[in-house]
């Protein structure tokens, strides 16, 4: 039987409209069943509550279960690894920490490409880090610190959170962009340095600003500047580190990905959901108790974001001859 020209075009048509169809009806029947996000550290520390926070807006939202499950190992290497291996279907997603963007160089082996195997969804906030240093240390401001530092050159210390934490690839940007000489002290987390500090074993540390904001107001230390763009509401008084040193910023974050191949009208329903969640007044004032700034984007723009993130970060490393402890 002849199909008439006309009639067979319309049939074509058609047929190459059906995939698009029905991506799109997958994505509003998205979720169907319970979803998982994988949190890549222990339960209890901003990451951790910022997974919660929105893994609960998203279940208020979509209507399933959104849960939380910790794996923590590895610099957060063990749990980004788990999601990069999940099956694509929206159903498993990851809370990206900021550290990704400095284990891509930090670590030669890494059993995945962080850029090639997860796809960013949309970034959550961002907290900035503050410069805070022990009361016997004589500077009350970043350019009276320099001066100090190079006059005092190898004996200055610098806490960090760890080898290869923000805290100390920001102290190491720091050193790197005032030509200073300090000795690193690396911890196992934010808070034994935070003691140290404060105890005087060491005089700087770049402090994630939620951990050390009520030490600060206690006046147990003396918060120099902000390491992010702009000056936090929480301690508007506190100057950027950018106002005397141009073009420092350092600043950790957090965000939601999913495995390479998960479908982009699914990426995309997520982002519009998370990115409703930060134009929540009751949202964002859960975040400022954390001390984190909504950072709003589309899935391209975090996608950019992590790229130059990435490069930003993998040349500190190289340059400071960062090596994983």
């Amino acid at each position: 039987m002849r199909v008439p020209r006309r009639h067979f075009l319309g049939l074509a048509a058609g047929a190459a409209a059906l995939p698009a169809l029905s991506r799109g009806a997958l994505a509003q029947a998205y979720p169907a069943r319970a979803v998982r996000i994988i949190v890549p550290v222990a339960p209890g520390g901003a990451l951790d509550i910022t997974a919660r926070l929105i893994g609960q807006w998203l279940s208020d939202r979509l209507g399933q279960a959104f849960v939380i499950e910790n794996r923590p190992g590895a610099n957060t290497n063990l749990g980004i690894e788990v999601v990069t291996h999940a099956a694509p279907d929206g159903y498993t997603l990851l809370l990206i920490p900021a550290s990704v963007t400095v284990n891509a160089t930090l670590y030669e082996k890494l059993n995945f490409n962080f850029i090639r195997d997860i796809v960013p969804v949309a970034p959550i906030s961002t907290i900035p880090l503050v410069m805070v240093v022990n009361l016997a240390v004589p500077a009350k401001t970043v350019p009276e610190f320099i001066a100090y530092a190079k006059a005092n050159s190898g004996k200055v210390t610098m806490a960090s959170g760890g080898t290869g934490s923000t805290s100390h690839v920001g102290g190491e940007l720091f050193k790197l962009l005032t030509g200073i000489d300090m000795l690193h002290v690396p911890y196992r987390g934010g808070a034994p340095a935070l003691i140290d500090l404060i105890g005087g074993q060491v005089q700087v540390y770049f402090s994630p600003l939620p951990e050390s904001l009520q030490t600060i107001r206690a006046g147990k230390v003396r918060a120099l500047a902000m390491t992010s763009a702009k000056r936090s509401e929480l301690l508007p008084e506190v100057p950027t580190i950018g106002e005397s040193v141009p073009g420092f910023e350092a600043s950790t974050w957090q965000g939601i990905g999913a495995p390479k191949g998960t479908s982009p009208e699914i990426v995309d329903r997520l982002n519009r959901e998370i990115n409703a969640a930060l134009a929540d007044a009751s949202f964002r004032m859960h975040l400022a108790d954390l001390g984190s700034v909504p950072m709003p984007m589309s899935p391209a723009d975090f996608q950019k974001f992590i790229a130059e993130e990435t490069d930003k970060w993998g040349k500190v490393v190289r340059t400071a001859n960062i090596k994983p402890e």
